[in-house]
C-alpha cells in the first residue's frame, strides 16, 4: 500500500512538473516598443513618461506576476524631439524588436510614423493627443484620452464661463511653431466663433526659443486677456519671464502638458497664481482607486517625489497597453498585434478607476474620450480643480469652489 501511494505521489509530482513546463511554454515575452524624447527640446516631458510607463510594466511583471503569466519588455529608444529618429526607431521596432505594441512621442513624430505603423499593423498609442494622428485612414493609431481639439473647446469654454463682463473675452495663442503648437490653431479660431469669443492674435515661436518679449509685446498690444499657451514646461517659464520684464499680467490657459517636475523647480516665484490647465485625468484630491495605484508606484519605485502630469501620463499609457494586452488573451488567447488591436477596437467605456476618463474605441474612432476639466497649477506643485469633468459643447460647466 505504501509502495502504491509513493508511485501516486510521484506520478502526480511528475504530472504538475510536466502540466506547469507546458503552460510555462506558452508564456511569452509581450515586446512594446517605445520611441521617446529623453535629450532633446524640453525633454523632462519624454523622461518622466517614459519613467511612468516603465515603472507600471515593472508593477505588472512584479506584482502581478505580468499578463496571464506573459511578462512585459519595454525597448525604448530616444528620439531627441527629431522625426527623423523616431522613424527610425518605429522601423527598428518593427524589422528587428519585432515589437506587439508601440508608443510614439510627439505630434510630428507620431504623424511621421503613422504610415510604418500602418504598413507593418501594430497598434500605436501617440504621447501627444493631436487630433491630426486620428485623420483618415486611422488604424492603428490610438490616442489615450481626448485631442486638442477637446483642450481647445473645453479651455474656451471655461475663459467664457468665467468672463465677467458683456463684451467678447480677447484670446491670444501663444504656440511653438510645430505640430504639436499648432494643432490648437484651427479648433480654436472654430470654437471660438461658436462661442462669441474673439482671436486677437495667435504668435509661434521655435522650441528652443529663449525670449519671448517679442511674442507677447504682440499679444499685449492686441489686447489678449487670456493667452491659450501649447508649448512644454520650460517654454512656459520662459513666457512668464517674458510678462513679467514688460509688465503683462493676462491669463495663462494651457493644456494637460504644461508642467513636469522640472516645472515647479524652474518655476519658483514664477508661476505664482497664473496658470490653468485642461487636465482629464486624476488629482491627489480625488481619492480614486486610480490614484491609489499611482499613490504605490510612487511609493514602491520613488522614481518621483510627489504627483506630476508627465509621471502620470506614462502611468497612463502603460496601463491602457496592459488593458489591451489583458482583453487581447480573454477573447483569443494570445497576445499579438492583431489580437491586441482588435481588442481594443472593442473596448466600450473601460474603466481604469478614474485615473482618466472611460475609454472607448471603434474601428473608425481611436480618440479614447472627450471628457475634460479645468484645473489651477499650484507654485508648491499641487493641482487644484476649477471645475467638474465635463463634456465640451454637451455638458454644462460647473465652477468648483476655490
Amino acid at each position: 500500500m505504501k509502495k502504491k501511494i509513493s508511485i501516486l505521489i510521484i506520478t502526480l509530482m511528475v504530472t504538475a512538473f510536466l502540466f506547469s513546463g507546458l503552460v510555462y511554454a506558452q508564456t511569452k515575452t509581450i515586446k512594446v516598443g517605445a520611441a521617446i524624447n529623453l535629450t532633446g527640446p524640453a525633454s523632462t516631458w519624454g523622461q518622466f513618461h517614459e519613467k511612468g510607463q516603465r515603472d507600471y510594466f515593472r508593477y505588472v511583471n512584479e506584482v502581478k506576476g505580468g499578463v496571464f503569466g506573459n511578462k512585459i519588455d519595454m525597448i525604448t529608444v530616444d528620439t531627441a524631439y527629431k522625426v527623423p529618429e523616431a522613424v527610425a526607431a518605429v522601423q527598428k521596432f518593427a524589422l528587428q524588436d519585432k515589437v506587439d505594441m508601440i508608443a510614439t512621442w510627439s505630434a510630428g513624430e507620431g504623424l511621421a510614423a503613422k504610415p510604418i505603423v500602418q504598413r507593418y499593423k501594430i497598434p500605436t498609442i501617440n504621447y501627444s493627443t493631436s487630433w491630426e494622428i486620428l485623420e483618415k485612414p486611422v488604424d492603428f493609431m490610438y490616442l489615450p484620452f481626448g485631442s486638442y481639439k477637446m483642450d481647445c473647446h473645453a479651455v474656451l469654454e471655461y475663459i467664457k464661463a468665467i468672463h465677467k463682463r458683456k463684451d467678447a473675452p480677447k484670446v491670444g495663442l501663444l504656440t511653438y511653431n510645430n505640430a504639436y503648437g499648432r494643432s490648437i490653431h484651427e479648433p480654436s479660431k472654430e470654437y471660438a466663433a461658436q462661442l462669441g469669443i474673439n482671436i486677437v492674435a495667435i504668435e509661434e515661436f521655435p522650441a528652443k526659443t529663449v525670449d519671448l518679449n517679442t511674442e507677447l509685446l504682440r499679444l499685449q498690444k492686441a489686447g489678449a486677456e487670456y493667452i491659450f499657451i501649447q508649448m512644454l514646461p520650460s517654454a512656459i517659464i520662459t513666457a512668464f519671464k517674458s510678462a513679467d520684464r514688460i509688465n503683462y499680467n493676462p491669463a495663462f490657459l494651457g493644456t494637460w502638458t504644461s508642467t513636469d517636475p522640472d516645472f515647479f523647480k524652474m518655476g519658483k516665484g514664477l508661476i505664482r497664481n497664473r496658470l490653468v490647465i485642461q487636465f482629464p485625468g486624476a488629482l491627489p484630491t480625488d481619492k480614486s482607486a486610480g490614484m491609489k495605484i499611482m499613490n504605490d508606484l510612487m511609493k514602491r519605485y520613488k522614481t518621483v517625489e510627489s504627483f506630476d502630469a508627465s509621471y502620470w501620463e506614462g502611468v497612463v499609457v502603460g496601463m491602457l497597453m496592459e488593458r489591451a494586452f489583458i482583453r487581447a488573451y480573454e477573447k483569443s488567447k494570445e497576445i499579438n498585434p492583431e489580437t491586441i488591436n482588435a481588442a481594443m477596437e472593442s473596448f466600450n467605456n473601460e474603466d481604469f478607476g478614474g485615473l482618466m476618463p472611460k475609454i472607448t474605441y471603434t474601428a473608425d474612432d481611436h480618440g479614447a474620450s472627450f471628457t475634460a476639466r479645468m484645473v489651477k497649477v499650484k507654485e508648491n506643485g499641487t493641482y487644484v480643480p476649477l471645475t467638474n469633468f465635463y463634456v465640451p459643447g454637451k455638458d454644462k460647466i460647473k465652477l468648483l469652489k476655490k
